[in-house]
């Protein structure tokens, strides 16, 4: 199934950061990737500063105008209801209804997305154009929902490699129906996590589906010091599936290795990107890079969370992410797990520059443009001095890592590098 594809189908489920919707999700997911395991972390565990909430469900819901006219139904739209309400069936003034009414007047014919996942609130989200034109009346608000003892669920895919060290994949899986800030992360993560396992790979991949913020801290909680012992490299995926625009978070520390190979990847696929600071931080390389954590992760978007008109609104939608947009994020992507699986220490073997000819690589005959075509493999060795990693010397060179990755094996072949691992 496309990635488009499966986003369609996820795109009806409710989610939150806890409940049946994530589970859904998840099970979905794992129809994809059959050793996904599922976890549950019970309501009341602690997690660092956090603590997982009571588990969020919800049936349906509906605000009734004065004439019994339905203004908002949960069934139209899952965005319609605050995120976490708690339960109410209430008969309200106008005025006392609007504290509970969110709409944007900037943009009044979307529903905005609203929660309120740790302060127990309720309320309805719709239009600005229908919000304006209530008249003062009784109106009723009803919202069928609990919050109650239960669990926070995530997902976690571990492909081992001949290593035990890690290339981190980490997406989120806690908003409703919204299709660039939502579900294009788990879909490309389903893709890439196909792909990789059908790799001969070099490292061990953790995948991870998580509740946004709360999950990730969660999961660091309880994987923290095989995480930071193993990970030599990690990618949040957020925001990958429009075609606007292509957009680099670094990490905190904004020269890791996941740094150095996204920057390398992105000045030669979308030199157009625009680079962010951490301090435009939004998704969980809050978590992933905080101090005391300090672990090598970035992340390559298309439009950047909160950049974008549509973001965390009703027109974030099936439109909005196209399947050009997520195959080329798909693209991009597989180029940096490529360049990190085939990084490396080239050191030359031989003193002095090698007899590139004796070895059928250069003409015989010298004359102006005969050496073009060996140009590359002579600067590759130039700066193999064993210190230098491929995407280094690819920077230096003016050539792919991915590419050079061949042309340093075939040199070793021909005993004129050795590579050593890069980490």
């Amino acid at each position: 199934m496309a990635m488009h594809e499966l986003m369609t189908r996820l795109w009806p489920i409710c989610r939150s950061i806890t409940g049946d919707g994530v589970r859904e999700t998840l099970n979905i997911l794992k129809e994809r990737l059959p050793e996904l395991t599922l976890h549950e972390v019970p309501t009341g565990t602690k997690c660092f500063d956090w603590t997982v909430p009571n588990e969020w469900s919800i049936s349906s819901a509906c605000l009734t105008g004065p004439d019994g006219e339905k203004l908002v139904d949960f069934d139209d739209n899952n965005l319609h209801v605050v995120n976490y309400s708690s339960p109410v069936d209430r008969t309200l003034s106008l005025d006392e209804l609007q504290p509970h009414l969110h709409s944007l007047p900037d943009q009044p014919g979307t529903v905005p997305y609203v929660t309120s996942y740790y302060k127990e609130n309720w309320g309805f989200c719709l239009p600005h154009s229908v919000r304006k034109n209530l008249r003062p009346g009784d109106y009723r608000a009803v919202i069928n929902s609990s919050l109650t003892p239960g669990s926070l669920t995530y997902g976690e895919l571990i492909l081992e490699g001949r290593t035990d060290k890690e290339i981190l994949i980490s997406t989120y899986i806690c908003h409703p129906s919204m299709a660039n800030n939502e579900l294009s992360g788990p879909v490309l993560g389903t893709a890439l996590a196909e792909w990789v396992n059908s790799l001969d790979r070099n490292f061990t991949y953790r995948f991870l589906f998580v509740p946004e913020t709360i999950g990730a801290i969660c999961y660091l909680s309880r994987h923290l010091d095989e995480m930071r012992a193993k990970t030599i490299a990690g990618f949040v995926l957020t925001c990958v599936g429009d075609e606007r625009a292509w957009s680099f978070m670094p990490s905190r520390n904004g020269e890791t290795l996941a740094d150095r190979t996204a920057r390398h990847v992105l000045k030669r696929l979308a030199p157009e990107h625009t680079e962010y600071s951490f301090l435009q931080r939004g998704s969980d390389e809050r978590q992933y890079c905080s101090p005391g954590v300090d672990l090598p992760v970035c992340s390559v978007m298309r439009s950047k969370y909160m950049t974008f008109p549509e973001y965390h609104t009703s027109l974030d939608n099936l439109e909005f992410v196209t399947a050009q947009g997520l195959a080329d994020s798909y693209f991009l992507h597989q180029r940096m797990i490529e360049t990190l699986e085939g990084n490396c220490l080239p050191k030359t073997i031989i003193l002095g520059e090698p007899k590139m000819s004796d070895r059928g690589l250069r003409p015989t005959l010298g004359k102006r443009g005969s050496a073009l075509s060996t140009m590359t493999m002579m600067n590759l060795i130039a700066y193999s001095d064993g210190l230098s990693d491929l995407v280094s010397i690819g920077e230096t060179i003016g050539v792919s890592a991915w590419d050079l990755v061949q042309t340093a094996r075939q040199l070793a072949d021909l005993e004129i590098l050795e590579l050593k691992p890069a980490y």
